[in-house]
């Protein structure tokens, strides 16, 4: 391989699903200011909207959450054609 090409800044990095709380930690590059405690250790955290452990594929269930608020948007712009 030829050498340096690739990042030195490898770290543990925490990942948390916002849809579940869920937190998982792997090594990444990925530049973030914010910080979490996990198992009293501060680790650097990058906020998901989904991940493994929320995603229908892998859980098995049909519903997806939705954190953007477009089903309220849709619900609210359509309201006035209710009976």
């Amino acid at each position: 391989m030829k050498k340096g090409i690739h990042p030195e800044n490898y770290r543990l990095v925490a990942f948390k699903d916002m849809s579940n709380d869920d937190v998982f930690l792997t090594k990444s590059t990925a530049e973030t200011s914010e910080t979490i405690e996990v198992d009293g250790v501060e680790y650097p955290v990058i906020k998901l909207e989904i991940s493994r452990t929320s995603h229908p594929y892998y859980t098995g269930k049909s519903k997806l959450v939705d954190t953007a608020g477009r089903i309220d948007k849709f619900k609210n712009k359509y309201a006035k054609f209710q009976k």
